[in-house]
């Protein structure tokens, strides 16, 4: 006996027109997904807020290169910034809300909008709301203003609802304001929502929306940005940030300038004193001695003398600028007040502990302002203060030992020369000495003079060490949202979303949707198709018809007699897993085929659980195999009935339905009537139980010459293939081969494309092909 082989010659690859055809034959939902994908992003375009970038450039120049150069000697005027405190500063919280306070920007203004609220900003303000006062409770808090006419408006705080004139002050529990029109505009019934802020929030918020970043890394410019649904609030913001940084630049300059003013005040008097007195004690002591010129020989004595009494003078100036700063430091309230540094300091540490004092107390005197004394960076600092103190003192008296040291070196030499004055006369002599002292506090007192015309010259003459390079400007369109990347975004979930929804539903469906899944999951030949049908009638093969299932049904008659070229193949079983594949369709329609090449074809039904075959031809169900296998006269001739309309084709039904179907399966009788059947009939089609349900379809193997497995696209299990697997592979039925049923446009793309479906002869000659690559003798 010759069996049918699978041929597998071909390796397994991806077939990419399936996979097209399978998401092309849902185009519709594809359409239908990016319509309305666009269409949500058109809304969603047309009624989002847009956002616009405002920047700015401002150039931080270095204190060294911005200083006059006329005072470049001045130390105040010396000092170094860093791009990344700069940054922290114009980040504050302080000068944020320095900025809104000034701007008045704690009120926001509201208009309704046919979708969303609009906000009003400037000329566009219907009115403004002075505040004398807020309560903590106004916070937050809406109030709602409907116009009545130019002079009148109702307001509804959500408390109750009152009508005021403009102008006038209103008085509520938590605060009090006055709401004026703005001159020109026209108020008269328009509804407008004011909320007010909290100023330390709105800091945190507009802080957050603020960036700040160098232009490069080589330059000193810094890039402001701002990014806001209305542009001109937040031009107004980034303007007013940087002239208040520069104000506060410019403020800090100046106290420390002003410091040193009221440092150098206090000695200049003190020493006013001090040299009004010498020059009196010169005055009496010339009246009381009558002195008025000096002799020649005493001045050359005198004048060297003077070298070393001229460096004697500039240490006691040193000791006595560095006993001054001393007194200064040690006074009370001297803690916490900035040394003066427009004083010339010979010594390099003792200047670097005074510069890093200062800049301590003005660090500390910028965080009291937002801070409390009991702050641990105030407290911190504190700490730092005393410890520097401390540095300094000592500093300061290590410095004055060793001027001293030196002063006693001079007038060690100084000695040598009294004997060359021994002639000089003693009046003479103390003469000296106290001219001597009138001089050092006379230079002392030049010397502070001048400190103090600098001071206040560079008080008068401090300029910001910081330029706006450009103006806060607009970009030239709104940077969110982008209608080109939503369009696109929506576009990708347009099509992404019925594609994922095709797949997901693909793979949660078990059901057989295509040839492929058949072919991935048993290697038996598949005979053909046939398409769906919603025609109520059982047989549809007839002499005349040319309808596509009848084409289908020629096609797999021809497939059939071709598959079985050289071997006889009279008795044809048809089976399937369930009930509900088509089985007795197929076997009725199949048998018509058969009998309109002339053949005489026999219909027999073995589903002797569930007959289906008289019924769907309306034939009597009174006697057939049942009355056949349970009795011993009843003659198989009995059992036959024709089938009215349909030469050459006979059926035998099932009879009346018996109590133990599974027995009367393996009677040897039923041999005998299959034997008896092929003696009349050219052709047998069974049609029995599903075997995926009972075992009766097996007990017919020894009887039949091939077996037929219906397949339902969109009914069977795919797990439910395994059966027909298990069947070839076993061999329990004779030359099975499968017949997929109820294929539509959407399931099939390979097996029996008959005639009059559409498709031409290459079509046909290619279920040709395809069958005969699976099924080979």
């Amino acid at each position: 006996m010759t069996e049918l082989e699978f041929q597998d010659s071909e390796s397994e690859s991806i077939d990419v027109k399936g996979l097209l055809q399978k998401y092309l034959r849902y185009w519709y939902l594809f359409v239908v997904g990016v319509v309305l994908s666009l269409t949500v992003a058109y809304l969603y375009l047309r009624y989002a807020t847009p956002l616009y970038s405002v920047s700015s450039t401002l150039l931080v120049k270095d204190d060294q290169q911005g200083a006059n150069i006329l005072f470049s000697d001045l130390a105040m005027l010396q000092n170094t910034k860093s791009m990344e405190n700069e940054i922290i500063v114009l980040k504050s919280r302080t000068l944020m809300q320095r900025v809104l306070n000034e701007l008045s920007l704690n009120t926001s203004y509201f208009v309704d909008g046919r979708v969303k609220s609009i906000e009003l900003y400037g000329q566009n303000l219907p009115i403004q709301i002075i505040t004398r006062k807020l309560d903590s409770t106004a916070l937050s808090k809406t109030l709602t203003f409907h116009i009545k006419d130019e002079n009148s408006f109702e307001l509804d705080d959500n408390v109750e609802s009152a009508t005021y004139q403009f102008g006038k002050q209103i008085n509520k529990p938590y605060g009090s304001f006055t709401v004026v029109a703005t001159p020109g505009a026209s108020v008269r019934g328009k509804t407008i929502t004011v909320i007010f802020q909290d100023n330390r929030k709105l800091s945190d918020y507009y802080n957050s929306k603020l960036t700040i970043a160098p232009y490069n890394k080589s330059a000193s410019v810094l890039v402001l940005a701002l990014v806001d649904p209305v542009p001109e609030k937040a031009k107004d913001i980034i303007n007013k940030l940087i002239e208040v940084y520069m104000e506060e630049g410019v403020e800090d300059k100046k106290q420390l300038a002003s410091s040193t003013i009221q440092f150098v005040d206090e000695r200049l008097e003190y020493l006013t004193e001090e040299l009004t007195a010498v020059e009196k004690d010169v005055e009496q002591y010339k009246k009381e001695n009558q002195l008025t010129d000096v002799t020649a020989a005493a001045g050359l004595a005198v004048s060297n003398e003077d070298a070393y009494r001229k460096q004697l003078a500039d240490l006691a100036i040193q000791i006595d600028v560095l006993e001054s700063i001393e007194n200064y430091l040690s006074k009370k309230g001297g803690k916490y007040e900035l040394i003066p540094t427009s004083l010339s300091i010979a010594d390099p540490t003792l200047g670097g502990l005074i510069e890093n004092f200062n800049q301590l107390q003005l660090e500390r005197q910028r965080l009291l302002q937002t801070a409390k004394p009991e702050n641990p960076l105030v407290k911190n600092i504190n700490e730092q203060l005393a410890n520097l103190q401390e540095n300094i003192l000592e500093n300061l008296r290590s410095v004055r030992k060793g001027l001293t040291i030196s002063q006693n070196n001079l007038l060690a030499s100084a000695s040598q020369f009294k004997s060359k004055i021994q002639q000089v006369p003693t009046l003479e002599r103390e003469m000296l000495e106290i001219s001597r002292q009138q001089g050092i506090k006379s230079e002392l007192y030049l010397y502070l003079l001048q400190k103090r015309e600098e001071a206040a010259i560079s008080l008068a003459a401090t300029v910001s060490n910081s330029r706006v390079i450009d103006p806060a400007t607009t970009g030239d369109g709104p940077v969110e949202p982008k209608p080109q990347m939503i369009y696109l975004i929506a576009l990708l979930v347009g099509l992404a979303v019925p594609f994922a929804g095709i797949t997901i539903t693909d793979l949660l469906n078990d059901k057989v949707q295509l040839v492929k899944d058949v072919e991935k999951l048993t290697p038996t030949p598949i005979l053909g198709e046939l398409n769906y049908s919603a025609t109520t009638e059982t047989i549809v093969v007839k002499k005349d018809s040319r309808t596509p299932i009848a084409e289908q049904f020629r096609l797999i008659r021809s497939n059939l007699q071709f598959a079985t070229i050289g071997k006889e193949n009279r008795v044809i079983l048809v089976t399937s897993s369930m009930t509900g594949e088509g089985k007795t369709f197929f076997s009725i329609n199949l048998a018509t085929s058969l009998a309109l090449t002339g053949k005489k074809v026999v219909v027999v039904g073995f589903d002797l659980r569930k007959p289906k075959l008289t019924q769907g031809l309306n034939l009597p169900n009174d006697i057939g195999i049942t009355n056949y296998l349970i009795s011993d006269n009843t003659a198989v001739e009995e059992i036959l009935k024709e089938v009215p309309g349909a030469s050459g084709m006979y059926v035998v039904g099932v009879g009346p339905i018996p109590p133990n179907p599974g027995e009367l399966m393996v009677m040897p009788k039923i041999g005998v009537l299959i034997d008896q059947l092929k003696e009349t009939f050219d052709h047998v089609v069974i049609d029995t139980a599903p075997v995926g349900q009972v075992a009766d379809a097996f007990a017919l193997a020894p009887y039949i010459d091939s077996s037929i497995y219906l397949v339902r696209y969109n009914y069977t299990s795919k797990s439910q293939l395994a059966i027909v697997d298990d069947i070839y592979r076993s061999r329990k039925l004779k030359h099975p081969m499968i017949v997929l049923n109820g294929a539509q446009k959407n399931n099939t793309y390979g097996y029996g494309y008959g005639y009059g479906y559409g498709y031409g002869e290459d079509e046909k000659k290619s279920g040709w092909s395809n069958l005969k690559k699976k099924v080979s003798v």
